[in-house]
């Protein structure tokens, strides 16, 4: 008896489960989560001006100082000040930073020196400025950052109360020609989300240091770093995967709070710099890593059956209406998210970087687990 022909059947059948299974599971986070920040509305406001402290940690920053730290001073807001931790910079990040301080009376420079017994990361630069500052509201960037206006610290700072203790800002990057940067701006624009419509959703589970405001108190109550202050990155995602609540935390992302940063000019600089930043996953909470785990085993299922299931002519047109239903309701999400991100451009190339990004992750935790160690700068 020839049973190659139950057998092809069987198969296709178990494959078009596997990706009706993807697809249901893609539906649930893109209307179910990433929805909620396409079609976020943000609320009418009680006007609210805290004094704040902004933190920057400088190491080997003095051009970017030049060029970024006036738009930080330009901010229009009652009571600020702005500490920046020059750590263990041998450029001229010193010299620049002791002219600013001569015409800004708000300036607080905490200065680190080289240890040769003693090395440390970006965290001990970041717990020194938290300690140097003197209010309770905090809103850290980095020294590659500029603020998309003078109203970025009124955004971020009207959202805290008494409950509120953590707000998650986007911190985008630089538009420049060439389709590098459209992959780096891409991965950056997923990364955020990701991370803001789970934050929507009650479910916070990170922030980027580039634009990123908490508490002074709630540091403390979290003992800073102490938890994973053995982990080189994690200054910013670690640290509000431990202490968000459903309670305690709001995310601001208009135009006008936005912050964006220089971007690499090489893949090999910011496949390094990725390499960094995915060590911190394994360290999130249980409920953060099923959620993220389950995104990513969903794009591999998906796109690996509806491959497979052309190749063996399964259904091919039901497959097919499917495989554009998801098109269509992605592209539709990211339509709208990518409006309120202000990275439109992005949307035509997206269908393809998604794919290419697909590749890319498995080769960077490929060379984490070969190649050693990357220091923060």
């Amino acid at each position: 008896m020839d049973f190659s022909g139950f057998t092809t059947v069987s198969i296709g059948l178990i494959i078009f489960i596997c990706f009706a299974f993807a697809f249901m599971v893609q539906l649930w986070y893109y209307l179910g989560y990433f929805s909620r920040l396409a079609f976020y509305k943000k609320k009418d406001l009680a006007p609210n001006t805290p004094p704040a402290s902004i933190i920057i940690c400088a190491r080997n920053e003095d051009h970017n100082i030049v060029e970024f730290l006036p738009r930080i001073f330009e901010q229009d807001y009652p009571e600020y000040e702005v500490v920046v931790v020059n750590d263990c910079s041998f450029d001229n990040t010193g010299d620049i930073l002791k002219e600013f301080a001569q015409k800004h009376s708000n300036l607080k420079v905490v200065t680190i020196k080289q240890d040769d017994y003693y090395s440390h990361g970006k965290k001990v630069a970041l717990m020194m400025g938290i300690k140097g500052a003197k209010h309770e509201h905090l809103l850290l960037t980095d020294a590659d950052c500029k603020p998309n206006s003078k109203d970025w610290l009124q955004n971020m700072m009207q959202h805290f109360t008494n409950e509120t203790e953590i707000v998650l800002g986007y911190g985008g990057f630089e538009k420049q020609p060439g389709f590098m940067n459209k992959i780096i701006r891409f991965d950056a624009f997923m990364i955020a989300l990701n991370f803001l419509s789970f934050a929507l959703a009650g479910k916070t589970y990170m922030g980027t240091g580039r634009n990123l405001a908490y508490k002074k108190s709630l540091f403390f109550k979290m003992k800073g770093f102490a938890s994973h202050y053995h982990i080189q990155s994690g200054d910013d995602d670690l640290f509000v995967n431990e202490a968000a609540t459903k309670q305690n935390s709001k995310i601001e992302i208009s135009i006008d709070s936005q912050t964006v940063s220089r971007v690499k000019k090489t893949y090999k600089d910011w496949f390094r710099q990725k390499r960094r930043h995915v060590t911190t996953f394994k360290h999130y909470n249980f409920g953060s890593k099923f959620r993220l785990g389950m995104i990513s085993f969903s794009q591999y299922l998906f796109f690996a059956s509806f491959i497979t299931l052309l190749i063996l002519q399964f259904n091919w047109i039901l497959v097919l209406i499917l495989f554009l239903l998801r098109l269509s309701i992605q592209l539709i999400i990211f339509n709208k998210s990518m409006k309120q991100l202000a990275e439109k451009d992005l949307l035509v190339f997206s269908p393809i970087i998604e794919l290419m990004l697909l590749v890319i992750y498995p080769l960077i935790t490929f060379a984490n687990m070969t190649r050693k160690k990357n220091n923060w700068k």
